[in-house]
């Protein structure tokens, strides 16, 4: 075995160079496969764009990992930076570390360190005060490197809840009424309904403004009306008990058009290793399902996100957000499954349908402080206690 001071001594860590590492990389990637040698694998297909999961942030990064003799590539990283606002008004810049990938016959040799805290110093220099991740709660392989080695604390806990397209058979409640709003009533919307959550993006506008988010809806009970509803959310003040309608806006992401996801090998979902991939870790380990001919085609997923309701009566509501997202996935190409993620404190977590095929997984989200100037109150709110209602951003998914 070689050691790890050997290995970093003749590694170089450096940009993404798309003229001659797209297909290096693809090949690097469908060897991170997760699974064993006798059950399934999967792989995240990103159709030729290594880079189409941070395209969507003016400021990212992807390092290689490069050993400098053989000059193969063993490792992988990508990083972005964006702006979010606290509930005491505080603008933070902070990184994103998405997609760790180190080759398997590379691991457990520094690589994937050496690859976290190059990341983490471009970050720094692109004005970042704090790194942030995500990992599922059983990755200890994951949590091992994040606290033990880079010094990430727990910043929240949440749920990701996962379902197939098919839906049982049922139509949305002839109560209630699912009503698509345009651009600027949604960002009109979520410039209110944001304020309730403890974390969230500056740039709301550019996310619902994406190729990839297929629009905005309110769902609400009809005998209360939504023309009623909009007299009330245009108040200045919506975060109010003065608000006695029950209602939810939600948005929808669709992956299908910037990756997909690939098995291979026809067993059962059940024994799935993780890796340090994100959305391809969650979904399958909760699929009670095996793997079908259409499912060992890439496929994609619908996202909910922007999830937020009031009212007393947000059961039904929920479902028919489910049901009619069900719908919709059915009618796109290569869609097979529906997905959203909240944290353990919204108020929404407690509504998600539970039907049979409903499936949730624990998931962790870890932040470090980057700068030595950082706000009392920010690291307050980020490093010393567990938020608790976080918004979700879809691009990091």
């Amino acid at each position: 075995m070689v050691d790890n001071f050997s290995i970093e001594s003749r590694l170089l860590i450096r940009e993404f160079d798309e003229d001659r590492d797209v297909k290096v990389v693809g090949k690097l990637e469908r060897n991170c496969e997760i699974g064993t040698k006798k059950g399934v694998s999967i792989f995240t297909n990103m159709m030729g764009d290594p880079l189409s999961r941070i395209r969507f942030y003016p400021l990212h990064v992807m390092l290689v990992a490069e050993l400098l003799e053989s000059r193969e590539l063993v490792g992988v990283v990508r990083g972005c930076i964006k702006s979010m606002r606290t509930p005491s008004e505080s603008l933070l810049k902070i990184g994103c570390i998405l997609g760790l990938r180190v080759s398997p016959t590379h691991r457990r040799k520094g690589v994937g360190l050496k690859l976290v805290t190059s990341v983490e110093e471009w970050m720094l220099r692109n004005g970042a005060e704090y790194a942030f991740l995500a990992t599922e709660k059983k990755n200890d392989a994951s949590r091992n490197l994040f606290t033990n080695k880079c010094k990430y604390v727990s910043l929240s806990s949440l749920v990701i809840f996962v379902h197939p397209i098919s839906f049982p058979a049922k139509h949305v409640s002839k109560d209630i009424k699912i009503e698509k709003v345009n651009i600027d009533q949604a960002i009109s919307l979520y410039r209110r309904t944001l304020r309730a959550k403890e974390l969230y993006p500056l740039d709301m506008d550019s996310i619902l403004k994406e190729k990839l988010s297929l629009g905005t809806w309110v769902s609400y009970y009809k005998d209360e009306g939504w023309l009623n509803l909009q007299k009330k959310v245009e108040s200045e003040d919506i975060i109010t008990n003065e608000i006695t309608s029950s209602w939810i806006i939600f948005s929808i992401w669709n992956t299908c058009e910037a990756y997909k996801l690939q098995l291979k090998k026809s067993q059962p979902l059940r024994f799935l290793h993780t890796t340090l991939n994100h959305a391809r870790d969650k979904i399958f380990p909760c699929l009670r399902m095996s793997v079908s001919d259409s499912l060992c085609r890439p496929f994609g997923f619908l996202f909910l996100y922007g999830l937020h309701g009031e009212g007393e009566n947000l059961g039904g509501l929920m479902e028919s957000i489910w049901r009619f997202t069900s719908r919709l996935g059915e009618s796109l190409k290569d869609c097979r499954v529906v997905i959203t993620e909240l944290g353990f404190g919204d108020p929404l977590v407690n509504h998600v349908p539970q039907t049979a095929s409903m499936s949730c997984i624990d998931d962790i989200w870890y932040t470090k402080r980057l700068s030595s100037h950082s706000d009392e109150k920010d690291d307050e709110l980020l490093m010393k206690r567990q938020i608790g209602n976080v918004f979700v951003d879809p691009r990091d998914f």
